[in-house]
């Protein structure tokens, strides 16, 4: 099965390492997706919500407020900013997570706007 490596890190250190089938990134110019043997690339990265898929087809979601995204073929390095991991299941998102994720934005760019509506829809669950 082909794999990714996904490497998520802030100045305060590294949110998030380990291999997955898939990610989807928050761009500046639009949500994009990475598979296996991907094109290589630098993208800039807005407020959102990281999306993972693991090898075992499970999700996990990390937030960020801003940063960059280097993907080559088979790894992605993403620098962020700002950062807090949600968790698994959107179900079982702690309220507590969601306010931290809150928090981080308070401090984000003007884009932080779809972020906070996407994690008041988690809270509303």
């Amino acid at each position: 099965m082909n794999k990714l490596k996904l490497e998520i890190v802030t100045p305060s250190g590294e949110i998030f390492n380990d291999f997955i089938k898939s990610v989807l990134l928050p761009g500046k110019e639009g949500e994009f997706g990475v598979l296996p043997n991907h094109a290589s690339l630098i993208a800039l990265l807005q407020a959102g919500i990281i999306k993972v898929e693991n090898t075992n087809g499970k999700s996990e979601l990390i937030a960020i407020d801003s940063g960059h995204a280097k993907v080559d073929e088979n790894e992605i390095i993403v620098l962020a900013q700002g950062a807090v991991y949600l968790g698994g299941d959107e179900n079982s998102i702690s309220k507590q997570k969601i306010e931290a994720a809150k928090e981080l934005l308070k401090s984000a760019s003007a884009n932080s706007s779809a972020l906070a509506a996407t994690l008041g829809n988690l809270d509303s669950k």
